[in-house]
């Protein structure tokens, strides 16, 4: 169990901001430009980390639990799901339940450090980012319910382990609706495009870099480092679905993983590549659309 924990760390730790490298330079190369480095992640991470905290008066310890949690939550969630054929370190029945409201409890933080600053702005992105949330979350709980079903297991360890392979020739059609659910789904909880733009400087489009204005150094750090696990932790799980075999091989299957991840990676970087941003009035219709089908691939199970 500790070499499963510590493996999930580590692989968390070092590769997550390594897929917002790969997002960027995918995205330089569409646009016919060099880009950043692959590794620029890393420098900016390493250069807040060497800064000093800088905090508003108006603001208390709240303002602080956000990027705390922001990044404490990722690390404790990993430890719940299997990184490809390496299997959950903590595994119990339920334990899907947990995993929705581990984020759902840093998404509260984060929200209320910025309202905590007593900033419009903040406080505007604040109310996006949860309502955008509420209509997410039943999309997570219905895809969970239709791999419980499959698996007959109420773990995540379970619904995304062994069985996962012949899942789909029992359930393909549904598992397929799945695959399309969860790959919204990473886009919207991690702010990418058509949901947000994480590189935008337009106050008034803003939903979650609005939420972080005030943050610098390390807490900014936390912040960013955070984004990228979660993208890391949600993508573990959209890749494993995708490619659930195994080989037999420790060193075969991290490696698969890897690649599906780094994969998972520049298809992002190509849908931010060739798609515009969305209107914000449309927004809660993909997400509601996005439901229905997940209700649709549940259906398709229970029948």
């Amino acid at each position: 169990m500790i070499t499963g924990i510590l493996s999930h760390i580590v692989l968390l730790l070092l590769f997550s901001p390594l897929l917002l490298g790969v997002i960027g330079k995918t995205k330089a190369l569409f646009a016919g430009r060099c880009g950043a480095p692959l590794l620029q992640p890393y420098f900016d991470l390493r250069k807040l980390f060497g800064k000093g905290f800088v905090f508003s008066e108006t603001t208390t310890w709240v303002f602080l639990a956000g990027p705390i949690l922001a990044a404490a939550v990722p690390l404790l969630a990993a430890l719940l799901i299997p990184f490809g054929a390496l299997a959950a370190p903590v595994s119990f029945s339920g334990d899907l339940i947990l995993f929705v409201y581990l984020f759902g409890l840093a998404r509260f933080f984060t929200a209320a450090s910025a309202l905590d600053t007593g900033s419009s702005f903040e406080g505007m992105g604040a109310a996006r980012e949860v309502t955008f949330a509420c209509l997410v979350e039943p999309t997570v709980l219905f895809v969970f319910i239709v791999l419980a079903r499959l698996s007959g297991s109420l773990s995540l360890g379970g619904m995304f382990g062994s069985t996962l392979a012949a899942s789909w020739l029992s359930g393909g059609p549904a598992l397929g609706l799945v695959l399309v659910c969860l790959f919204v789904v990473l886009l919207a909880e991690n702010s990418r495009i058509p949901f947000d733009d994480p590189n935008t400087h337009l106050e008034l489009t803003m939903i979650h870099e609005v939420m972080v204005l005030d943050h610098s150094g390390p807490a900014f750090g936390m912040i960013l480092y955070g984004s990228a696990m979660k993208l890391f932790v949600l993508g573990a799980l959209l890749v494993r679905l995708a490619l659930p075999w195994q080989t037999g091989s420790a060193l075969l299957d991290g490696l698969l993983f890897i690649a599906g991840m780094l994969l998972l990676a520049v298809m992002i970087g190509a849908v931010e590549s060739t798609m515009a941003r969305l209107r914000l009035v449309r927004i809660p219709q993909l997400l509601i659309g996005t439901t229905l089908i997940a209700l649709f691939a549940m259906v398709l199970v229970l029948r």
